[in-house]
């Protein structure tokens, strides 16, 4: 696994930054990423970043940041968001889901779905007292070819 690129951003918490966030994320849609698995991605970073502003910050100052990092890896993207909410367990919180999805409800999906597309997905608290999200997506030049 070799480390092809690796960029970072920094965000207030503010759902209107979401736009700069995917408008960044945009220089990792080229090979060797298969389109199909930038897509994916691109959803599963939406989420998280939505995630973090409207239930990790919800109690947060709006100037409170979110940093995101992606690393570009020869065989995988993975996709860090630090948030500085509460802790929250991850694992439980799926465990304890539905296993279908409303496809009418107006939220509650979004985790789920970040679980479904991601190969490993976690939620853990720093030593600097923060959480970071972590969704890695492996990728191989079949995943072109079989989309999920």
């Amino acid at each position: 696994m070799d480390l092809l690129k690796r960029a970072q951003i920094q965000v207030l918490t503010d759902l209107g930054a979401l736009a700069q966030v995917l408008s960044w994320f945009d220089q990792f849609s080229h090979p060797p990423i298969p389109h199909v698995v930038w897509l994916q991605c691109q959803l599963i970073l939406a989420e998280g970043f939505t995630n973090a502003v409207r239930h990790a910050h919800r109690d947060c100052s709006p100037d409170t940041p979110i940093e995101i990092e992606v690393a570009m890896l020869s065989d995988a993207l993975e996709i860090r968001i630090w948030d500085q909410g509460a802790p929250f367990d991850l694992e439980t919180k799926l465990a304890t889901m539905p296993k279908g999805m409303d496809k009418h409800a107006e939220g509650g999906r979004g985790l789920k779905l970040m679980q479904r597309m991601s190969d490993v997905l976690t939620y853990s608290r720093t030593d600097d007292q923060r959480n970071c999200l972590l969704a890695v997506k492996r990728y191989t030049l079949e995943n072109e070819a079989n989309p999920e």
